[in-house]
């Protein structure tokens, strides 16, 4: 199938250029000789990369995905000091969600606690400023933005739908209420980035971003999944329309190539999830991807960089001669989900797809 022998093509790349088995994990960027380009310790980038490999072995059940996620997790492990806690709530959501999924993937035990043992750190960061909501950063308790409450809703309903803790559902409806109801745009069901982040209780309107939409959508979804509630479905539906408004259903902005490399590969991930989930309402959305897979696929297919299959910050262009790991993941992230609504028959005809677009 076309899309499952890319994504393989994208997860080959991704091993063979950013893998250092020196220290267990991915390099932050390519060329990186002698891994000197690893100056700083992306924690959640580390956490989307075994999200990745997690894709990959369910995908296609070889031990290789599972062999890179056991060393992987020792890597992570070691570099930050034998545990996984974090300062940053929404990083530490990340690991906790790519653990889980990989604790699905494998059965591994390990991989179940890592994941609860930082569920009990995060559901700390809940506190009564603006109303409630998880803060970004421990020491920062008054600022709540998007990124640590769309990924800590997403991980507590899949904790519950998991192991049928019903204090995990509550948790996930009420950082989403939250979330709903101080991040969405009630007119358009748009998703702003945070509020209070100078200590005025200013909602950052302005900061438009890929990210943002995608995760609360899977919290909508996963909500839907869990309670059955249609009202999750149409919140998620609303936003993807939104979404789609706001970047013309065509190709997804270039985010810059640090941490901004990986959101729209986020609002990949959980758009897809939507699609899944409500297939009848949903074509354009899979439109939408499949526009943006082919664009990506025909910017480095026969590309200079087309052998190595890496894949820069703007999907229209073949990269240059650095690729940052974020930037990767989110190619990666696409193909693999290309692949899952491939396999599903949720994918319509290339022509079909630019027919629909506004982005030519």
């Amino acid at each position: 199938m076309l899309w499952n022998e890319r994504a393989e093509k994208a997860q080959q790349a991704l091993d063979r250029e950013f893998w250092n088995p020196s220290i267990r994990m991915y390099d932050i960027e390519t060329p990186c000789p002698d891994g000197t380009c690893n100056t700083i310790f992306h924690y959640w980038w580390m956490a989307h990369a075994a999200d990745g490999l997690a894709d990959g072995l369910l995908r296609t059940g070889d031990d290789r995905y599972a062999d890179r996620l056991s060393e992987l997790h020792e890597g992570i492990r070691e570099k930050n000091g034998g545990a996984f806690p974090n300062l940053l709530y929404d990083d530490m959501e990340w690991m906790a969600i790519a653990w889980l999924r990989a604790y699905d993937a494998t059965g591994e035990e390990r991989y179940k606690q890592t994941a609860l043992s930082l569920w009990a750190d995060i559901r700390t960061g809940w506190n009564d400023t603006m109303g409630g909501g998880i803060a970004w950063h421990k020491e920062q308790p008054g600022y709540k933005n998007t990124p640590a409450n769309g990924p800590a809703a997403i991980l507590a309903v899949r904790l519950y739908r998991r192991f049928g803790r019903e204090e995990d559902l509550s948790w996930a409806i009420r950082i989403y209420d939250w979330l709903k109801r101080h991040l969405v745009d009630p007119e358009t069901g748009f998703v702003w980035d945070g509020m209070n982040r100078l200590g005025d209780g200013a909602i950052d309107k302005e900061w438009r971003f890929t990210y943002c939409q995608g995760v609360f959508i899977g919290a909508a979804v996963e909500l839907f999944r869990a309670t059955g509630d249609a009202a999750y479905l149409a919140d998620a539906n609303r936003t993807a329309e939104a979404a789609s408004a706001e970047w013309g259903g065509g190709i997804l902005p270039d985010e810059g190539d640090g941490d901004g490399g990986l959101f729209k590969g986020i609002l990949v991930r959980y758009l897809s999830e939507l699609i899944l989930e409500a297939q009848e309402t949903t074509s354009s959305q899979a439109a939408w991807l499949l526009r943006n897979g082919m664009t990506l696929w025909a910017a480095t297919h026969g590309a200079q960089d087309e052998r190595r299959h890496l894949f820069g910050t703007d999907w229209r262009s073949a990269p240059g001669e650095k690729v940052t790991l974020s930037a990767q993941l989110s190619g990666v992230f696409l193909f693999e989900r290309l692949a899952e609504l491939e396999k599903r028959d949720l994918l319509p005809s290339a022509d079909a797809a630019f027919a629909s677009s506004t982005d030519h």
